[in-house]
């Protein structure tokens, strides 16, 4: 039967879609492909926090009017004032910095709009990689903001095609998100960071029920892990194990992925030789559902284990 050809517009769309993700190599040579955020969606994530932020800083602001016995209209006390600058300068950096790191690269406006923070090489997202992206938000949003708000504040004192030579070249690092192909900003591009769509995060029954399931019905070929062999990997491994067993429907590599990451496994694991030829997707569906139960256990007494790297008690 021949195949029925797109009209020019579904393929325009089938090629927009394409274009909207980027396939990356974890360092333990998994392949993933992931759908990167829309520039909307960032706007929207950034214009929510903002929000939130400004919320903050008013009621910060009432309450230490309130406190210092200043009338709104009236000028307030030096220490007043700079405490206020001081809590907005905080307020604007650390709110991002905290949220990424504590939420692994969200905070509530990317929570609300289902995107996410991510290494741009496949690793884990490190404290250093959120420091470094949020504090180039300062050059990047709020200079910017400044010189198109209050212009007469910020460069006062400077020659008139001084003032407009920096606000074109600030504006311009705010545009930079619409000039290179992964949506990347200077922070993205300084820190080795990308936003992503955040995957839904549906997998965990189906996987540990599955295997489960299997288990139940062949005892003899089930696949035994001992603790040593689980507390080789942590919670990161453990969610590019559930990504790559979820698989893409638009990705033809899976079979292969799913050997290769079983292999990786095996090795890093000791597994038994003799055993060693074993249904991929069986045996990582058995070990994804053994390890997550492994790291619940941990947790319920207190331990954490973000990755494989982390210090084990």
């Amino acid at each position: 039967m021949a195949k029925k050809k797109k009209k020019p517009a579904e393929r325009g769309r089938v090629g927009a879609q394409a274009g909207a993700r980027r396939e990356i190599v974890t360092p333990e040579g998994v392949p993933l492909s992931l759908a990167l955020a829309d520039r909307g969606d960032r706007a929207a994530a950034f214009l929510i926090d903002a929000l939130i932020i400004a919320a903050v800083l008013i009621a910060l602001l009432l309450l230490v009017v309130f406190a210092s016995g200043a009338a709104l209209t009236g000028g307030a006390r030096g220490w007043t004032t700079s405490f206020v600058l001081l809590a907005v300068f905080a307020a604007r950096n650390f709110y991002f910095i905290v949220f990424e790191i504590r939420w692994r690269g969200q905070t509530p406006g990317k929570r609300a709009l289902k995107i996410r923070v991510t290494d741009r090489h496949g690793g884990p997202l490190t404290n250093d990689m959120v420091v470094a992206r949020n504090l180039m938000r300062e050059i990047e949003v709020f200079l910017p903001l400044g010189v198109l708000l209050v212009p007469e504040q910020v460069a006062a004192n400077a020659p008139g095609w001084a003032q407009w030579a920096g606000s074109v070249w600030i504006v311009g690092l705010a545009l930079v998100p619409f000039f290179n192909r992964d949506r990347l900003r200077i922070g993205d591009l300084v820190a080795g960071t990308m936003v992503v769509r955040a995957p839904r995060a549906v997998l965990m029954a189906d996987i540990g029920g599955a295997a489960a399931e299997r288990a139940r019905r062949s005892q003899a070929d089930r696949y035994e892990f001992a603790p040593e062999q689980l507390d080789v990997y942590g919670i990161y491994e453990l969610q590019v194990l559930e990504k790559v067993l979820r698989g893409d429907e638009e990705s033809a590599a899976r079979g292969e992925a799913l050997e290769v990451v079983c292999e990786k496994i095996k090795t890093k694991i000791g597994w038994d030789r003799e055993r060693w030829q074993v249904d991929a997707e069986r045996f990582l569906g058995e070990f994804y559902a053994a390890l997550r139960a492994y790291l619940e256990r941990k947790m319920l007494f207190g331990k954490r284990q973000e990755d494989k790297y982390s210090i084990r008690k």
